[in-house]
């Protein structure tokens, strides 16, 4: 463990638990977080900006989720960007195979990757050696 952090945030609780046993399981992560939608994602990223704590260094995005989506979650961080003193890599996960869904992450600087659920122990191995 190199006390690397990632967030999981999925509105799919089963989900949450394979990914969780993915991470463990890969030993690249001193910590992981779930969240069931962006927006207690973004609050949690309120909090770590006010108590200037750590923050993640991966972050797994789903896209459709209630209360607030991925592409919400992904406005939202905009409007954070300049507080948050730490470089977050955002990857889509997403079981959606849309076109447009892609092509609209593609198109997000904010965004290193689209990745179709699930998430592989290989994809995770991939995604920490950039």
């Amino acid at each position: 463990m190199n006390g690397k952090t990632i967030w999981v945030i999925d509105d799919d609780p089963i989900y949450q638990i394979i990914m969780k046993k993915i991470i463990l399981k890969s030993g690249i992560f001193s910590s992981n977080f779930s969240f069931s939608n962006g927006k207690e994602a973004i609050d949690s990223l309120k909090k770590i900006i006010d108590k200037n704590e750590k923050f993640p260094d991966i972050i797994l995005l789903d896209i459709e989720m209630p209360i607030l989506d991925g592409w919400g979650f992904m406005e939202e961080i905009t409007v954070l960007k300049p507080q948050i003193n730490a470089e977050i890599k955002i990857y889509i996960c997403s079981s959606s195979i849309a076109i447009e869904d892609k092509e609209r992450a593609k198109n997000n600087k904010g965004i290193l990757g689209y990745m179709c659920k699930p998430v592989t122990l290989d994809d995770l191995i991939k995604i920490t050696s950039f």
